[in-house]
């Protein structure tokens, strides 16, 4: 039989062990905050790997932070999976460019996941690495490389990267280069990227849709509009302790499943999930406007119930965000009369009026962000401004991506 004091040091060294265990989930002081991230979805045929391509196969991945830390932790998604996925190595490293595979060799560092170089992750689940000392600076580049044994039977991904990817078979994590790498500008399988960071930081979602993903941006140049804003906040010392979260998806809808689901169906993952977020910009609207009469004229009142349920969306995401201590940001939708897409009509355009004045009238939002009155032609009100133009009268191009991010007041970020 042990005696007391048997059992009191037992207990002693159980509770101490099982503390080092907890501790392992939070940074040795400060917080987690996501540096980056993006939004997970199926892939369309057009954009998903070949089976063949991820079996026995390695994947180099770039990723852009927002913000810096000493320590950090990757997620790993199969939210769309509908099977356990295996990813028998992760690895991460500085990248020498953003425009091909080669990493820093002396930076290869390999992930665990409860102390262990190989990952299961169940369907419909994230995993998230345990932390590792591994210093990043803000607005850095990171490259994630995994090696999966067997392809998935469906995969998760953000296609709209604007980033180049690197796939070739074998495992091949830790090499400086993958010369021989087919090259897709898609992101598979990565979620996020969190840091250690003070007790004053916090994190930026952008909830939105092909506008915020970046289309019309340059590819592996980091200039969407979130990434000025990014820019931005470096430069003020009363902000740099912030991150943006680009978690837009291109075709996505407020209130119908496009490519990935609506909005209102990513509040859980892609607003209240991420780590330390403080912050929300809602800017999605403009694909439900152009889906309504797209095939052909809807009546009246069929305009009316989509400028009321596109109202009814926005408050239910202001909503769930401020039951959870986020400020929630409008942003104005951007005109696309012109668009060779949609082919908006007046009445489309009396919608887009509608919703907007809606956005900009007190006491919904916490903040107004008027991308509408930034980006409209003045003579034209109803189209983009040709200098902020992509060439589809619909996406801004790296001209008016810039104006966008420059023109968020940053003393909104308290």
């Amino acid at each position: 039989m042990k005696s007391t004091i048997e059992v009191l040091i037992f207990t002693f060294l159980f509770i101490g062990a099982t503390a080092t265990i907890h501790a392992k989930s939070k940074p040795s002081s400060g917080q987690w905050v996501a540096s980056w991230a993006s939004s997970q979805q199926i892939p369309e045929a057009h954009n998903a790997l070949n089976p063949d391509d991820v079996r026995d196969t390695t994947l180099r991945q770039i990723v852009h932070l927002s913000l810096g830390g000493e320590t950090l932790r990757v997620h790993i998604s199969n939210a769309f999976g509908t099977s356990s996925l295996h990813f028998t190595s992760v690895h991460i490293a500085h990248p020498l460019s953003t425009f091909e595979p080669k990493i820093d060799v002396s930076t290869d560092r390999a992930l665990t996941f409860s102390g262990k170089a190989d990952v299961v992750v169940p369907a419909g689940a994230e995993f998230i690495s345990d932390p590792i000392h591994y210093a990043t600076a803000a607005s850095s580049d990171l490259a994630i490389t995994l090696h999966l044994d067997a392809p998935p039977e469906q995969q998760t991904s953000h296609p709209g990267s604007r980033t180049t990817s690197y796939l070739q078979h074998g495992d091949t994590v830790s090499a400086a280069d993958m010369a021989d790498a087919k090259k897709i500008d898609h992101w598979f399988w990565i979620a996020g990227v969190d840091v250690s960071a003070d007790k004053a930081s916090g994190a930026i979602v952008a909830l939105g849709d092909s506008i915020t993903d970046g289309r019309g941006s340059t590819t592996n140049q980091n200039n969407r509009w979130t990434d000025i804003l990014a820019k931005q906040l470096q430069t003020n010392s009363k902000t740099r302790n912030l991150s943006v979260l680009n978690h837009g998806i291109g075709g996505n809808h407020l209130l119908t499943d496009g490519l990935g689901p609506n909005a209102l169906a990513r509040i859980d993952r892609d607003i209240l999930a991420q780590t330390g977020v403080r912050y929300l910009i809602v800017f999605e609207g403009v694909n439900d406007l152009g889906k309504l009469s797209r095939e052909g004229e809807q009546s009246q009142t069929e305009h009316d119930d989509l400028v009321h349920q596109m109202i009814a969306a926005y408050e239910q995401v202001i909503l769930r965000a401020h039951a959870h201590g986020i400020k929630v940001f409008g942003a104005t939708i951007t005109p696309y009369v012109g668009s060779d897409y949609y082919h908006p009509a007046a009445a489309n355009e009396a919608d887009r009026t509608a919703v907007n004045q809606w956005i900009r009238q007190p006491g919904h939002f916490d903040a107004v962000i008027d991308f509408d009155k930034l980006t409209a032609d003045p003579v034209h009100p109803d189209r983009l401004l040709p200098a902020y133009d992509s060439g589809d009268h619909l996406h801004p191009g790296v001209a008016g991506y810039k104006a966008m991010g420059e023109c968020i007041p940053l003393n909104l970020f308290k």
